[in-house]
């Protein structure tokens, strides 16, 4: 009979652990975390997005003028935020969150300058324009992965890139600017009704050591609202600064108030500059990413690519076949710091967690103003990997996420929510029994 029941709860267990949420993990495994682009439901964030009691709110259709209307024009003005942003920042602050870093002039074509005697190498200020890595931040894939995704999305060649991307049933992480959004209704819904993942690449494409706080804060918010709004109220978790120019106040504002994490990239292909006088050319992409995807595969590729021009885009189609045929595995950037490759590592008691895929250059010093553990932890659910996934399907511009109060500790990110807590007592329940057996 004791052989029988530890049958019985061995099968039970493998049953009830295919709609397992992966909500509690305090043990390094080599399991993949699961991934999705946006936070979820539970996550704090969402205190700072809604707008009515629950998110269960109607909203305007996509590419409406009442949909339009709710967004800045421009470089948002930093007199018209919303009073739960300003209140979060002030409370970063107050809480010692965000350190006191000097502003960089922005110069065309130069690259940001802090004021005489400001080392940007510095681990308190760790520029990443000057290539300080922070420790924590995603620049590389892991081996062997090929880490996909496209700056400046919805433009026009976005949609021949989005085609190509289904044609060949594939997805990638597309780093949206606000105002392009804004411009581009219509091709932003073709890509997220395809299932790729969305991140944010802020609402005017800024140099953000340049700015102040506050213009840190709307072009960070007002990119989130944008995407917030047109997919039922769905909250990007990564972003990516224009021109790849960050340090530890932009990074600090980006994850203390929105819980933002950064994704840079460890190679450049300059696409952006194919239609620039005097810029790269297509021989020159195909050399590089030929030596790139026939070279070593550790660390894994993130490659810098734009969806910008169509010669861009061409250039992406032009080496598929060639990341395929040397056996990198195609992977959505978004996917990276907590999905392909990655394991739980290093997890303390606060649920505080160290990929394995992160590198960096420098030690930072132990101070109130590295927030690498002031998050509070996320809860990870599993979604579907399939482009039919619950972040794939067309939106009804009239109804909020999956219909469910966005911060109601019963939702989910494309799962069934009222399976997640019965799934521990079955789990934990036989592991008693089989205790009090062995006793």
């Amino acid at each position: 009979m004791f052989t029988t029941f530890i049958l019985f709860a061995a099968t039970l267990v493998s049953a009830t652990s295919i709609g397992s949420r992966h909500n509690d993990h305090h043990d390094a495994s080599s399991t993949p975390l699961p991934s999705a682009w946006y936070h979820t439901a539970e996550h704090p964030v969402h205190k700072l997005f809604k707008r009515g009691p629950t998110d269960g709110v109607e909203y305007a259709p996509v590419g409406s003028p009442t949909w339009a209307s709710a967004f800045p024009q421009s470089s948002p003005d930093v007199a018209q935020l919303p009073q739960a942003w300003t209140d979060a920042l002030r409370k970063a602050i107050d809480d010692g969150k965000i350190p006191d870093i000097p502003r960089t002039s922005a110069v065309p074509d130069t690259d940001p300058t802090y004021p005489a005697g400001i080392d940007p190498m510095d681990p308190n200020i760790c520029s990443s324009t000057y290539k300080c890595r922070i420790p924590g931040d995603t620049w590389d894939a892991p081996d062997g992965v090929f880490g996909t995704g496209f700056d400046d999305t919805p433009t026009q060649p976005s949609i021949r890139l989005n085609q190509f991307l289904k044609d060949n049933n594939e997805r990638t992480t597309h780093f949206m600017i606000g105002v392009n959004i804004l411009q581009n209704p219509e091709i932003f819904l073709d890509i997220y009704n395809h299932g790729s993942d969305l991140a944010v690449h802020t609402y005017t494409h800024p140099a953000m050591t340049s700015l102040s706080n506050e213009e840190i804060l709307g072009q960070l918010g007002w990119t989130m609202e944008i995407i917030h709004n047109s997919t039922g109220g769905r909250l990007p978790r990564y972003w990516r600064p224009p021109y790849g120019d960050y340090d530890m106040r932009v990074r600090a504002i980006a994850r203390e108030v929105f819980g933002l994490e950064v994704i840079l990239w460890n190679h450049d292909t300059m696409d952006w500059s194919l239609v620039n006088t005097g810029g790269t050319t297509p021989a020159a992409i195909n050399a590089s990413m030929t030596e790139w995807l026939t070279g070593s595969k550790s660390p894994g590729l993130i490659i810098l690519e734009h969806d910008t021009s169509d010669a861009a885009v061409d250039a992406f189609i032009s080496a598929y076949p060639h990341i395929k045929a040397n056996g990198w595995q195609f992977v959505s950037q978004a996917e990276l710091p907590n999905g392909a490759g990655a394991v739980y590592q290093n997890e303390d008691d606060q649920g505080n967690v160290t990929p394995n895929a992160v590198a960096a250059k420098v030690e930072l010093p132990s101070s109130p103003t590295s927030s690498a553990t002031s998050q509070p932890p996320l809860t990870l659910k599993a979604i579907p990997t399939s482009s039919s996934s619950s972040s794939s399907k067309p939106i009804s511009a009239t109804s909020a996420a999956d219909s469910v109060p966005t911060g109601s500790v019963n939702a989910n990110n494309g799962g069934s929510s009222d399976v997640a807590q019965p799934l521990k007592v079955i789990l934990c329940s036989p592991m008693l029994l089989l205790l009090s057996l062995l006793a």
